[in-house]
C-alpha cells in the first residue's frame, strides 16, 4: 500500500474465478470477497468466466485475459486475484497477459494469517506453510519478483524476496520444521499434563467469523480480539470455564475455517486443530444466520472427521440468534442449543448442554461421612473440590464434586 498525504492507499483488484462446476463458484466468489476485504483492498470488479474445464495455460482462456488486460489497464487495476490455486506456469502465463501482478486464493489466505499470528508457534506455521507453497511455485515468479515491494504475498515472518533458490527454501523448511516439532513435544506435554491432572477439555470449533472469539469473551472474560472479519483471530487461546454441576472445562478457541482451506495450512497448523482431536467435548458453532450455515457446517465436520474425532461428544451451537427474525423457529435437541455470542443471549442454556453432554469423569453430591471415616474425608477434601462442610450428630456433611473413582467410595454416604 502507497502513502499518499498520510492517506493509505488500497490496491485496486479486480476477483477472477473459472466457473466449472467444480464447486459453487457465486458462494466461493462471496467468500472471496470477505478474505480480500479483510486483508485491506479495493475490490473494483469480479469476472466469472464459465468453463467445461479449466485452461491448464491460463486457468480461463487467453481469449479473456486479453479482454481482462484492456479492462485492467482502463481501471488502473494494481492486483488480480484468482479464485483458485494457480500453477506456477499458469501465474506466469497470466501475467504476460495482463503485464499486472496476479495471485491466488491461496497466497491471498497465506497473507491474512502472517498478518494475523501473533505467537511463535502460529508464524512459524504461517511461513512453513509460505515457503512449502513457494518451493512450488519459483517458476512462475517473474513480474512478481521484478516488482516486489510490498503488499499481499509479500509480508509475513521469515519473508524474504523472491530471488530464494530451492536449496535455502529447502534449508530453511527443514528449520521450520525442527522448530515446529519441538514445540509440538511441548504441546504434546501439556497435553499429557492435563490428562494426568483430569482437566476437562472443550474445543471451540467452527467456520471463520462465526463468532468463536465473541463467545470466548462472553463465557471467560479472554479479552480475545473479536472483529467481523474472517480469520480476526489466529493463535490458540485457553481459558477456564465453570460448568453449574461444579466441575470446571479448560475452554481452548481453535483457528476458523474456509471452504477450500490450503493443504499446507492444514498440514501446518494440524498441531493446533489436534486440540479438537483431543478434547474431551467438541463444542461446534455455527452461524445460524448465514444462508450458508448448513454448507460451512458441512466444511468443519470433513475436517474433524480427517482428525480423527469421531468418538467424542459433540455439541451444535448455533450463534447469532440476534440476527434471526423474531418468527424464526428454531428447533434444538439435547446436543443442540441457539445463543448469542454478542448479546450473551442463551449462555447458561449453552452451559447447561456442554454439562449434559461432557462424559461424567466426576460427580457432585452430599455426603455423611462418619467420624470414623477420617481417611475418606481427608480424600475428599485433597482430590475433591468441596463446597461446603458442617458437622451434624451422625458425621461431618460435605458438599463435594469428586471424581468417579471417589464417587463410588462415597456413593454408599450419599444424602
Amino acid at each position: 500500500m502507497e502513502l499518499t498525504e498520510n492517506k493509505i492507499k488500497q490496491p485496486r483488484v479486480i476477483l477472477v474465478s473459472a466457473d466449472t462446476g467444480e464447486f459453487d463458484a457465486e458462494r466461493s466468489m462471496e467468500e472471496l470477497k470477505e478474505l480480500a476485504k479483510t486483508d485491506g483492498v479495493e475490490i473494483v470488479g469480479c469476472v466469472t468466466q464459465k468453463r467445461p474445464s479449466y485452461d491448464t495455460a491460463t486457468c480461463i482462456g487467453s481469449g479473456r485475459l486479453e479482454e481482462l488486460a484492456e479492462e485492467a489497464k482502463a481501471l488502473d487495476i494494481d492486483l488480480v486475484i484468482f479464485d483458485h490455486e494457480l500453477t506456477a506456469n499458469q501465474t506466469k502465463n497470466i501475467e504476460r497477459i495482463l503485464d499486472i501482478r496476479v495471485i491466488d486464493r491461496t497466497t491471498l489466505i497465506l497473507d491474512i494469517f502472517a498478518q494475523r499470528a501473533l505467537t511463535k508457534e502460529g508464524r512459524i506455521q504461517v511461513e512453513l506453510a509460505q515457503q512449502k507453497y513457494r518451493l512450488a511455485h519459483l517458476a512462475g515468479k517473474g513480474i512478481e519478483m521484478s516488482r516486489l515491494g510490498g503488499g499481499i504475498g509479500t509480508r509475513g515472518p521469515g519473508e524474504s524476496k523472491l530471488e530464494t533458490d530451492k536449496r535455502h527454501i529447502h534449508r530453511r523448511i527443514e528449520a521450520l520444521d525442527a522448530e515446529l516439532k519441538d514445540l509440538e513435544r511441548r504441546r504434546e506435554l501439556h497435553r499429557s499434563r492435563r490428562k494426568k491432572d483430569n482437566v476437562i477439555v472443550g474445543a471451540i470449533v467452527g467456520y471463520t467469523n462465526v463468532g468463536k472469539s465473541t463467545l470466548m469473551n462472553a463465557l471467560t472474560d479472554a479479552g480475545v480480539l473479536a472483529e467481523d472479519k474472517l480469520f480476526a483471530t489466529l493463535d490458540t487461546t485457553s481459558r477456564a470455564l465453570s460448568l453449574p454441576d461444579g466441575r470446571s472445562v479448560l475452554l481452548i478457541d481453535t483457528v476458523g475455517l474456509v471452504r477450500r482451506l490450503p493443504h499446507n495450512l492444514v498440514e501446518a497448523f494440524k498441531s493446533t486443530l489436534e486440540e479438537a482431536a483431543n478434547a474431551d467435548i467438541i463444542i461446534n458453532l455455527i452461524d445460524i444466520s448465514a444462508d450458508d450455515g448448513y454448507e460451512q457446517s458441512q466444511v468443519t465436520a470433513e475436517l474433524l472427521k480427517e482428525l480423527g474425532c469421531e468418538g467424542i461428544p459433540q455439541i451444535n451451537v448455533l450463534n447469532k440468534a440476534d440476527k434471526l427474525p423474531e418468527s424464526a423457529n428454531i428447533n434444538c435437541d439435547d446436543s443442540t442449543v441457539l445463543i448469542s455470542a454478542k448479546n450473551k443471549q442463551g449462555l447458561d442454556d449453552l452451559l447447561d448442554c456442554i454439562a449434559r453432554n461432557l462424559p461424567e469423569t466426576a460427580k457432585r453430591g452430599k455426603f455423611i461421612i462418619p467420624y470414623d471415616k477420617t481417611s475418606l474425608l481427608n480424600t475428599i477434601r485433597i482430590d475433591g473440590k468441596v463446597f461446603s462442610e458442617e458437622y451434624t450428630a451422625e458425621g461431618t456433611l460435605i458438599d463435594a464434586l469428586v471424581d468417579m473413582k471417589i464417587y463410588h467410595m462415597v456413593e454408599a454416604y450419599r444424602q
